[in-house]
């Protein structure tokens, strides 16, 4: 029955798509080019907005059956409100963060919360009151990481895919039926509105679909692996790997060139990678193929062994840090792995 409403999500995407578009020109919202965007002429936003509707359909169809699915039904409307006006009034960041902690306040209250991580040695660490804390500084940090890498055309919806599609085995492999079907509903509804977005993009998703999929990748994840054997919270950190990554190393960019954290600038991932040659298409691809790399791993860190784990975790941040080096993430100088390689090289090539 999943399968069959994925199908129906990924129909209705596909049919709403072109209303909301519509829709965005009548209600003007719209985004217009400026120095700092990559697209050059007005186009229209909301598109969240059919990710979103799918996504209801999906739920009212397959009636999946959990104690937390109001409160996430709940939160998710608060965080559309808030990106539909955004798209539409240009909030400003505070009134933003206030939709989200509303949004994951009320999940949390509803039992959505990290209560203890699984370490090895078959121990555990009970987070106490610690947990709740936890729990919104991590939906509120992957929600904004989502919304951080919307930044061309398919790649907010692509990587969300990616991510849906890998919570999604995941949670079959682990049994957890709820989550399976939340990764459906979504992964359905997205990949419908894909179609519209996609390069060249005839709509974008707007912050009503890049807070609104940040907001419930956010908490499946949180549903579906909280109570996995070995480093609990790694399996999510790995499996979104990219837009954490992206949202991390900007944090760092901020810090060390002096600047505030919610400063705007033209230096993420995406960015780098134009900045390197890649056209619009073959950056969105890489990165694709980035999170589908993150996401095997991902898999394979919540079935190996500690030493495995430990070995996949190495292998990962060596990966990560000599990308960020190569295309210049943090700053154009920043190249201490690379610059200590190559003074290996040539001691070598010295003796």
């Amino acid at each position: 029955m999943e399968y069959v409403t994925l199908l129906l999500c990924f129909i209705s995407a596909v049919l709403l798509t072109p209303i909301v578009k519509k829709l965005a020109f009548k209600i003007g919202a719209t985004d217009k080019p400026d120095p700092r965007k990559v697209h050059q002429k007005i186009m229209p936003r909301l598109g969240g907005l059919a990710i979103y509707i799918s996504t209801l359909i999906g739920f009212a169809v397959l009636q999946p059956e959990s104690p937390y699915l109001i409160p996430i039904l709940i939160g998710s409307f608060i965080i559309i409100v808030t990106g539909v006006a955004d798209d539409i009034l240009q909030l400003s960041p505070k009134v933003k963060l206030f939709g989200q902690v509303l949004a994951a306040a009320v999940v949390i209250y509803g039992g959505v919360e990290v209560q203890f991580i699984n370490l090895p040695f078959n121990t555990q660490l009970n987070l106490g009151i610690f947990g709740i804390p936890l729990t919104m500084l991590w939906i509120i940090g992957i929600t904004n990481a989502i919304n951080l890498i919307d930044g061309l055309d398919g790649l907010a919806a692509g990587v969300s895919s990616i991510v849906l599609m890998t919570v999604s085995v995941m949670a079959i492999i682990n049994g957890n039926e709820f989550v399976f079907a939340m990764g459906c509903i979504l992964l359905g509804s997205t990949l419908g509105f894909l179609i519209f977005n996609f390069h060249p993009a005839k709509i974008f998703m707007g912050d009503t679909g890049a807070l609104f999929l940040g907001f419930m990748i956010s908490v499946t994840s949180l549903l579906g692996f909280k109570n996995i054997t070995l480093f609990s919270l790694v399996v999510p950190v790995i499996m979104l790997g990219v837009p954490i990554s992206d949202t991390f190393f900007a944090i760092i960019r901020r810090f060390v060139n002096k600047k505030p954290l919610s400063a705007p600038d033209k230096s993420h991932l995406h960015h780098c990678l134009l900045r390197l040659g890649f056209s619009h298409q073959k950056t969105v691809l890489i990165i694709y193929a980035m999170s589908a790399i993150f996401g095997a791993a991902a898999m394979l860190f919540s079935m190996t062994t500690l030493w495995g784990s430990v070995f996949i975790i190495t292998v990962l941040l060596f990966l990560i840090e000599l990308t960020v080096e190569m295309i210049g993430l943090v700053d154009a100088n920043y190249r201490p792995m690379l610059k200590f390689i190559r003074r290996i090289s040539n001691v070598k090539k010295a003796s």
